[in-house]
């Protein structure tokens, strides 16, 4: 196991003391990082995980002497005024000599691969047990990691955790990411404890796959509009779905009455007479047609038996 590790695992089993007597590189006055996701300090710094990656290589030869212990990057009497005391650009260093090469900006900083919108769990190792509140911040949606990190970059804090409990030497917490990140962001993460003067500083690079979408969501379909009834040249077609439903269920304009109920039955009357008068009309001239035919024989035969009338 690592030296990280190591330490917070020797400082819960036998106490600072021991720790110190089996490795006496470690400072007295030792205290924290965050081992996950993994930070800068955890990674490159005295006694860090991975400072042989080209990152930690390069930010040795940026800060130009050796880094000072990874569980040791703090700043005395902030006390809360952190944008007043850190300026931008030093925000990983903290503004400390023995930890500038930590603000490089650089795309090859040993990272942790999570998911946006999920629940993120944080292990901050504590050599040292502290009171104190954790502030977690992440870089806003765009956030660039080719510069050098600002204040500008951080939103108002993604979490505030009043003294977790140090479990297995660690102090554990978790943290909603928000689902409209992606790619690079760094996790900040301020320390801010309240037995001592001191504030912690941090900085954990993350890489971030978007979200998913909703399992089981069919993408949405457009609506085609009805065309109307209305097929007259010229005529605006208006959709059904836009009609009020009274409309809608109306029948065509041509077979609407324009008449009010009353005057429509009165009409209904007054159809119905005109048809009884034709059909008696009809009935008449049939009967009168009838008549004259059957004179018109009678005289025919008449003057075939009798002969022409004397003139």
């Amino acid at each position: 196991m690592r030296f990280v590790r190591r330490t917070a695992a020797l400082a819960v089993a036998g106490g600072i003391a021991a720790a110190a007597t089996v490795l006496p590189a470690v400072p007295a006055l030792a205290h924290g990082a965050p081992t996950s996701p993994i930070s800068r300090t955890a990674a490159c710094a005295a006694g860090g995980e991975q400072t042989g990656s080209a990152a930690c290589r390069a930010a040795l030869a940026a800060n130009g002497r050796p880094f000072g212990s990874f569980d040791n990057l703090r700043v005395p009497n902030v006390g809360g005024k952190d944008r007043e005391f850190i300026p931008d650009g030093n925000l990983c260093s903290g503004g400390l000599p023995e930890f500038r090469g930590l603000d490089q900006p650089r795309t090859d900083w040993p990272t942790t691969k999570v998911t946006a919108g999920t629940t993120l769990n944080v292990s901050y190792a504590g050599t040292i047990p502290h009171e104190g509140s954790f502030r977690l911040y992440l870089t806003r949606k765009g956030y660039a990691p080719t510069k050098p990190l600002s204040w500008a970059d951080l939103g108002a804090p993604l979490a505030e955790v009043k003294d977790p409990p140090l479990r297995g030497g660690a102090y554990r917490m978790s943290v909603k990411l928000p689902e409209d990140r992606s790619g690079r962001h760094v996790l900040y993460t301020v320390w801010q404890t309240s037995s001592t003067p001191d504030t912690y500083y941090s900085c954990s690079d993350l890489v971030v796959k978007a979200a998913p979408a909703a399992v089981g969501a069919a993408p949405a379909k457009k609506a085609t509009p009805k065309a109307s009834r209305s097929a007259e040249p010229g005529a605006v077609a208006v959709p059904l779905d836009a009609q009020s439903p009274a409309a809608a269920a109306a029948p065509p304009a041509e077979h609407q009455s324009w008449l009010s109920p009353a005057a429509a039955e009165a009409k209904d009357r007054v159809t119905l007479g005109h048809q009884i008068v034709i059909a008696a009309l009809i009935v008449i001239t049939g009967v009168s047609a009838g008549a004259g035919f059957m004179r018109l024989r009678a005289a025919r035969a008449q003057a075939h038996h009798f002969g022409p009338p004397p003139r």
